[in-house]
């Protein structure tokens, strides 16, 4: 099983930016983390250029992406037509609970055309999107 996770738009700045809201930890330190609880093979890409995560999106070979595209969730048009069109199932996760948050973030572009939603949950809402493409039952 070879998953991709990609974080959109200053994901790189987990465990400094709003950490009240992001917690206070890097996205390389959690990766290294969840790498140990699962057998599946897991590469990862962050950009913050929207037409970067549309080519790493197409490109994709993997079994199944786990998608965090951060402020484009609610926004990208472009995004949402590119995971529409590719064969490659994908998970969309957010860190935080965007239905509690500003309203703006309570539209979803991507989730339509996500296989699933996974959010609120803090980081843990990576593991669980691995968990499910590492179920048997999928």
């Amino acid at each position: 099983m070879k998953i991709l996770i990609i974080n959109g738009p200053n994901l790189n700045l987990l465990g400094k930016r709003e950490p009240q809201i992001y917690g206070n930890q890097s996205f390389e330190m959690y990766l290294e983390e969840l790498k140990m609880k699962t057998s599946a093979e897991i590469d990862y890409f962050q950009s913050n250029v929207e037409g970067e995560l549309i080519n790493i999106l197409q490109a994709s070979s993997h079994d199944g992406i786990i998608f965090n595209a951060g402020g484009y969730t609610h926004t990208s048009v472009a995004i949402r037509d590119c995971i529409h069109g590719i064969e490659v199932p994908v998970v969309e996760v957010h860190i935080s609970n965007i239905s509690s948050r500003e309203e703006f973030r309570h539209t979803s572009l991507i989730s339509p055309v996500a296989v699933g939603c996974i959010f609120g949950f803090g980081l843990k809402s990576y593991e669980l999107a691995v968990k499910f493409f590492t179920t048997e039952s999928n």
